[in-house]
């Protein structure tokens, strides 16, 4: 199986939440497996007290109960010490950019930690699969690795799936990728996005543009002058803290021309 060729650390983690809405759900629990460049590894398992109750249909996905959590740490309580562990690592997981990415930067936000994730680069290994040969990661675990994913959903087992899967990958396809972090964050990356919700993307020429609205796909900067309302509507409304806080720098950079 193909060794990573790493310049930097690389973390490979996986999210069980209380939902998939990025604003409002949280984590129960996180699992990753750091890979430093000469190979060495270190993995850690830790649930997460959400401060909200665990919907049903969600314990059936991961079975994770309220019970099974409530002497756990609040997010807040470990999250000085989880952005060292992510500080100077490259980022990936299954469907990562999508969601895990963006609920965790929402919960960091949350709990007052600033970590710039953005100096990073994040390999989707769900992309790579989707555009190689569109499947779910029980059935790329099988195609790639020839092992049934056993405890499905259990954000260790994922976590150990994910990172075998692109080791195989890197083995399966070795005209099509290279086992280089730069080149694999580009190709596993669908949308070149500003926030992490996607609520704005970089066009062709590298203009923020909207992604969703009545001014979708018009450039971010030119709605601002336009209709300087719309963007106290998306400070008041329910949209994620790192939209929120990207939309600002936009402004503020205008403003400061």
């Amino acid at each position: 199986m193909a060794k990573l060729n790493l310049k930097n650390p690389i973390i490979f983690f996986d999210l069980e939440t209380t939902g998939t809405d990025i604003n409002k759900d949280r984590i129960v629990e996180i699992s990753y497996i750091k890979v430093y460049p000469n190979g060495n590894e270190e993995s850690r398992n830790m649930r997460i007290n959400p401060g909200m109750h665990i919907p049903e249909s969600s314990s059936q996905v991961h079975g994770i109960k309220d019970e099974d959590v409530k002497d756990c740490p609040l997010f807040k309580d470990i999250a000085k010490n989880l952005s060292k562990v992510f500080e100077g690592c490259d980022v990936a997981g299954f469907n990562s950019n999508r969601f895990d990415i963006p609920l965790l930067v929402e919960e960091f936000l949350r709990a007052g930690v600033d970590l710039d994730l953005r100096k990073h680069k994040f390999i989707d290994v769900q992309n790579i699969y989707h555009k190689l040969e569109k499947r779910t990661l029980i059935a790329a675990y099988k195609y790639y690795c020839g092992k049934n994913l056993e405890d499905a959903h259990s954000a260790l087992a994922d976590t150990k799936a994910t990172y075998e899967v692109l080791q195989a990958q890197l083995d399966h396809y070795p005209e099509e990728l290279k086992n280089d972090v730069d080149f694999l964050s580009e190709f596993s990356t669908m949308v070149k996005t500003v926030d992490f919700a996607g609520r704005m993307a970089y066009d062709d020429n590298g203009n923020e543009i909207f992604t969703f609205g009545k001014y979708k796909g018009m450039k971010v900067t030119d709605v601002l002058h336009r209709d300087p309302g719309y963007f106290g509507w998306i400070l008041q409304g329910d949209f994620t803290l790192d939209t929120k806080r990207e939309l600002m720098k936009i402004r503020l950079r205008e403003q400061g021309k």
